[in-house]
């Protein structure tokens, strides 16, 4: 008996139901429905594994969580400033972010982000300077180190930093570090069991329970946060690798963004760091004053807000949208993929045909082949549109920073692609303060003497084969 084509007909049947689940029972947005759909159509065996790996959306219930003590008091202070928005008494230190305060509302009603304008902050450019100054913070640290890091190598910066972790935990501060299983694939165990051994609490986000099998691995915690004492935060594009320092021959120079933060948006950090650790960990933090010891230290407002699958809203791209949308002089992106949703496309062509001045930077060396032919693909769209597009020429460009109008800026780990609007757990930024947006416009502008310029010439010169490569990778960039 040829049981050949009763497999066939099984595969079938198995790839007409999970289309039908695709379109009736899981809410997508129509393009990425259709992209599973075509996966199903051309690879009917392959497509279904593909989707049980990459396409399933996570559980509806709540997976961060926190005792009831500290969620009542956040949830008190966001409907604390909700209202005093309302009334128009919501303290804010500089009279230019004042026409800003519907994009604290924003992020207040859509993530609980709380507002505060006490704070300073430092921006780095460079991952020398970074991580000196982030080593030197732990080795002062005196009552504890929170660290969670999308990637976690064990070359000599991850090697140099355990080194101090493990001295530090051997003086009693207390040391978490929470790194994501996926991103931190090749650490090896040898390095983990070094930190344990020493009194390192060490976990991993969404592991692998049988190994090289993970049915989570499309959902990544892309976050990366430092908090000292509570005191000091640290927030941005930095991994923890040799690459990030500018030691890798492939990619050269590093050039990324990062926030170092003092003041009250610290215990905002924190409050994340906590769901995320108790989301990973067997032992949860409870609430402890101890862990909220920020002081007002500055003028500077920030909201730190956080995106992530488990979400129906996606939080960070509704603040650039916002962000966008408010701009009457200019808009500067700068960011490692470009792939924007419709939404946020519109976006950016209604600014740029309102006159705003929208310039994007990408970098030239791809890390991710089929995600950077997609985001070529999607630059021509904006240069039809009359945006200005730079190729960062100097090393591999990982910022993810908007800047409007030299008044409001983001700073974070979500990039412009649909990956960290939707399926990436991330966490940025939202800076108010004109001297820091400036810094980061004139970084901008720094890094144009490092860049070419695509006009619209060059980018109509490309081949047929680079065409091609962008119109496959556009067609299925809703689930890359």
């Amino acid at each position: 008996m040829n049981i050949i084509p009763y497999i066939l007909s099984v595969i079938l049947g198995l790839n007409v139901l999970l289309a039908l689940a695709i379109i009736f029972l899981e809410r997508r947005d129509a393009s990425a429905t259709w992209a599973w759909l075509m996966v199903l159509l051309f690879l009917p065996i392959a497509g279904f594994i593909f989707y049980l790996i990459f396409g399933r959306r996570l559980s509806n219930k709540e997976i961060f969580t926190w005792d009831k003590k500290s969620r009542l008091g956040l949830l008190a202070a966001v409907q604390d400033q909700l209202q005093a928005i309302k009334e128009d008494r919501l303290e804010i230190n500089h009279p230019d972010i004042v026409p800003y305060e519907d994009l604290i509302y924003l992020h207040l009603k859509n993530n609980d982000a709380l507002y505060s304008d006490n704070n300073e902050v430092e921006v780095f450019t460079d991952g020398q300077k970074k991580f000196h100054a982030l080593i030197q913070d732990i080795e002062s640290a005196q009552d504890h180190i929170h660290l969670l890091y999308y990637i976690v190598r064990d070359d000599k910066l991850g090697t140099r930093l355990a080194d101090v972790l493990i001295r530090k935990a051997q003086e009693n501060v207390e040391v978490k570090l929470l790194y994501d299983d996926m991103g931190s694939r090749l650490l090896k165990r040898k390095f983990v069991k070094r930190l344990r051994d020493a009194g390192v609490e060490v976990e991993s986000f969404f592991p692998s329970f049988i190994p090289k099998v993970n049915l989570k691995i499309n959902y990544r915690n892309h976050r990366k946060l430092a908090i000292i004492d509570g005191k000091i935060g640290y927030i941005g594009g930095f991994n923890i690798g040799d690459e990030y320092l500018g030691f890798n021959k492939r990619f050269g120079y590093w050039r990324d963004t990062h926030l170092r933060v003092e003041g009250n948006a610290v215990s905002n950090m924190q409050t994340r760091f906590i769901l995320d650790w108790n989301q990973a960990s067997r032992k949860d933090i409870v609430y402890e004053d101890r862990y909220f010891q920020a002081e007002p230290k500055g003028s500077t407002g920030v909201q730190i807000v956080s995106s992530g699958p488990d979400s129906e809203w996606e939080q960070i791209k509704h603040g650039y949208i916002k962000m966008i949308l408010s701009a009457k002089e200019y808009v500067y992106i700068q960011t490692p993929y470009f792939i924007p949703d419709d939404s946020l496309l519109d976006a950016l062509r209604i600014a740029v045909l309102s006159g705003v001045d929208v310039r994007i930077m990408i970098p030239n060396k791809p890390d991710h082949p089929f995600v950077y032919w997609a985001t070529f693909s999607n630059i021509g769209d904006m240069l039809n549109a009359g945006a200005r597009i730079y190729i960062y020429q100097k090393g591999f460009l990982h910022a993810k920073t908007i800047v409007v109008d030299g008044n409001i800026a983001s700073v974070g780990t979500a990039n412009i692609d649909v990956r960290s609007f939707r399926l990436n757990f991330e966490a940025n930024a939202f800076v108010y303060h004109p001297n820091i947006a400036k810094a980061l416009s004139d970084r901008f502008h720094e890094d144009l003497i490092e860049s070419t310029e695509l006009t619209s010439k060059l980018y109509q010169s490309r081949t047929k084969w680079i065409r091609f490569k962008e119109a496959i990778a556009r067609l299925l960039s809703p689930i890359l």
